[in-house]
């Protein structure tokens, strides 16, 4: 199903540049260069463009959200829509705070994403102008599962023909959509809620893979989502056999991400087209 997905990411390995947080930046940038890509992690306003401009694709990520990288991260996206490059955006926290929603509506309105990628709470902010985020997580009531699914789908293919961007809505049920197609990916484990930065990580390999397939992004999310979340599952099972805890799961779902392949994917993903 991704097959020529991830063969394009191996062919043509994507520069990936990431103006994301400080909490997460280490684990992103080697989550990158686990799944075939190469990361630049440059944030002042005085390189960004050049920086943009010699990457296959770029990933804002508003984290740890200050004035300084809003700047940075409106010249940076503004340069790839002139190039044409993929441009994800991670709402971190957006609906947790009036800083966080104010921003993520200026860069919608500044930049033209290819992909937006949050857990629901933050998706649904973006379509209601406030949300219930609770901190960086999605609030409970706001859960994606099996009673509301058909809901979830339709609001987010609204979502995406009003932005024009992919729509990937991560949880225990993952979302990816266009305005016509949604994919539902069920893969994953609760215990990557039990580590930092996931779904941090999860955005630049969106951006990887959407640097080496910018004509199917839809796909290239998709493939992203699926990938993550059976790294999760794999990386659960190496660790429950060690008696492992949450240190160990993080370094075994870059490992597993590193040692991907077209064989692995193809029987561990669980993905239903609506």
């Amino acid at each position: 199903m991704f097959e020529k997905i991830l063969e394009n990411v191996n062919a043509k390995p994507p520069l990936v540049h990431c103006i994301t947080n400080y909490v997460t930046v280490n684990d992103c940038a080697n989550m990158v260069l686990a799944c075939g890509g190469s990361p630049i992690m440059a944030d002042d306003i005085n390189e960004v463009e050049e920086i943009t401009a010699i990457c296959n694709a770029l990933v804002i990520n508003i984290g740890t959200l200050n004035e300084r990288t809003v700047r940075s991260m409106i010249k940076a996206g503004q340069k790839a829509n002139r190039l044409g490059l993929p441009v994800i955006l991670d709402p971190v926290g957006a609906g947790a705070s009036s800083l966080r929603t104010k921003t993520v509506f200026e860069l919608l309105k500044e930049v033209k994403f290819s992909v937006i990628r949050g857990n629901v709470s933050e998706i649904k902010t973006i379509q209601l102008g406030n949300g219930t985020t609770k901190g960086v997580d999605a609030d409970l009531s706001d859960a994606v599962t099996d009673d509301n699914l058909d809901q979830m789908v339709a609001f987010a293919k609204t979502l995406s023909e009003k932005t024009g961007a992919i729509i990937a809505i991560t949880g225990a049920i993952d979302i990816v959509a266009d305005n016509q197609k949604a994919l539902i990916i069920r893969n994953g484990h609760a215990m990557m809620s039990r580590i930092t930065g996931t779904g941090c990580m999860l955005t630049t390999v969106v951006g990887s893979y959407c640097g080496a397939n910018p004509e199917d992004i839809l796909m290239a999310t998709a493939a992203a989502v699926s990938n993550m979340g059976l790294c999760g599952e794999l990386a659960f099972e190496k660790i429950q056999n060690q008696n492992g805890g949450t240190a160990s799961f993080r370094i075994a779902l870059i490992d597993f991400m590193s040692q991907m392949d077209m064989g692995t994917l193809r029987g561990g993903i669980k993905v239903e087209t609506r």
